[in-house]
């Protein structure tokens, strides 16, 4: 059994641990946000959200009392209105002591954008000239701003709060452990992956991959052909928020990359990566994001807590290499 700081903390550790950055400059950045913090004024420190001074990860928050004890929760992709009245009603057999959910809620979704910077050392890495991938990444970063803010943030807390039930969201920290274990498993398989279709066959060996295809939202080629070179892989478009710039193709191309892979991708991002003759591999949105949770949410099993999934989420165990699937 674990209180929601416990599982909240976790989240973050595991966010830093699995991050494609390297735990340092996650850890340096942090170090950055606190002198910046000192040097405020009082009023100014008023305004700050003080969460950013041990949480890297603005899209990552939790909701209700820290020190409640949690023995079973609900989880999923979505976790909105309709879920939380889902779990009042489970709890009239069994109590939920709290509601998880993967994308952002609240200041989660308000505060998106200031994840976004993670793309930047991200794309350096694969070789994208740093100041390219900065200067479009805070265009990127700007337009989400806006299109978030006139969303209402608070409309399934706000019901939570109503029925007496505690939420949270954990999504970048998530995200980075589905893009670490990506990237493990092509290198690990790099010597087998030659072309596009080897990976399409590597992603369809993974169990919440084989899920979604019988759910028809497998994994899947959007631009490219199966039997055309991988080139450099890229796994860019896993992590980092929400999706980058569609600039940003014709760099990473110049930077040798041939393919990507990405949870999702829209028409305009797509159009712009064919122009640069990219690669790009769809590996599934939702079920992307439940290979993440899953590892997430594996941590609080061995912790003693029980996990009931739901909306989207594809549950698989790897405790003890067991398979739970819903």
């Amino acid at each position: 059994m674990m209180t929601i700081k416990q599982i909240y903390n976790l989240a973050i550790e595991l966010g830093i641990k699995n991050d494609l950055r390297g735990s340092k400059i996650v850890k340096d950045k942090l170090a950055r946000v606190k002198a910046k913090y000192q040097k405020l004024s009082e009023e100014q420190k008023k305004e700050f959200d003080e969460e950013r001074l041990s949480n890297p990860f603005s899209d990552t928050r939790y909701f209700g009392d820290p020190n409640k004890q949690v023995k079973r929760a609900l989880a999923g992709i979505d976790m909105e209105t309709g879920e939380v009245m889902l779990a009042n009603e489970l709890s009239k057999t069994k109590p939920i002591d709290l509601v998880i959910s993967h994308h952002p809620l609240g200041p989660a979704l308000a505060g998106l954008d200031e994840v976004m910077h993670l793309q930047v050392e991200v794309l350096a890495k694969y070789g994208v000239p740093i100041n390219i991938a900065e200067s479009l990444t805070q265009i990127r970063m700007n337009e989400v701003s806006r299109s978030v803010s006139p969303v209402n943030h608070y409309k399934a807390i706000d019901a939570a709060k109503l029925l007496g039930i505690e939420m949270m969201c954990v999504h970048t920290p998530a995200d980075n452990s589905v893009a670490n274990y990506l990237s493990k498993e092509i290198n690990k398989n790099k010597k087998k992956l030659v072309y596009v279709d080897d990976l399409l066959k590597l992603l369809k060996t993974i169990p919440e991959y084989q899920e979604a295809i019988k759910q028809k939202a497998g994994p899947r080629l959007f631009t490219g052909k199966p039997d055309r070179y991988l080139g450099k892989i890229a796994v860019t478009e896993i992590t980092g928020g929400t999706a980058g710039h569609k600039d940003i193709y014709q760099h990473m191309a110049n930077a040798g990359i041939g393919t990507v892979v990405a949870m999702h991708m829209k028409e305009e991002h797509r159009e712009e990566a064919e122009k640069a003759y990219l690669n790009i591999v769809i590996a599934g949105h939702m079920a992307s994001d439940s290979i993440g949770m899953n590892m997430f949410l594996d941590e609080l099993v061995k912790r003693g807590v029980e996990v009931i999934p739901c909306s989207g989420l594809i549950r698989y165990s790897r405790v003890k290499k067991s398979k739970n699937k819903r």
